[in-house]
């Protein structure tokens, strides 16, 4: 039987109330600022605040030459309360 230790920490992020957060960016080039790049950007984080993705755009736009244009976002809690339900039969193998 697996321990704590086994369980994801993707899983024990979604029980706190994260979900899978999607931001599509788009930025200038450097070269040229006329263009329009798209960058997809992905990870587990808190609606409405969105700390992870505000401390990234942060870092971008300290480090990067790349001006950010706009940025659409797209936030799914994976783990709903709606989606528990009791069983009324449980099947036990031995």
């Amino acid at each position: 039987m697996g321990s704590a230790r086994d369980v994801s920490p993707d899983f024990i992020r979604q029980l706190a109330g994260y979900g899978l957060t999607t931001a599509e960016i788009l930025y200038h080039l450097p070269d040229h600022p006329g263009l329009l790049q798209s960058y997809v950007w992905q990870a587990y984080d808190l609606a409405p605040a969105f700390p992870a993705l505000t401390k990234f755009l942060t870092f971008w736009r300290d480090t990067l030459d790349g001006v950010l244009h706009s940025v659409r976002v797209g936030h799914s809690g994976l783990i709903k309360p709606a989606e528990i339900a009791l069983v009324g039969t449980e099947f036990r193998l031995q």
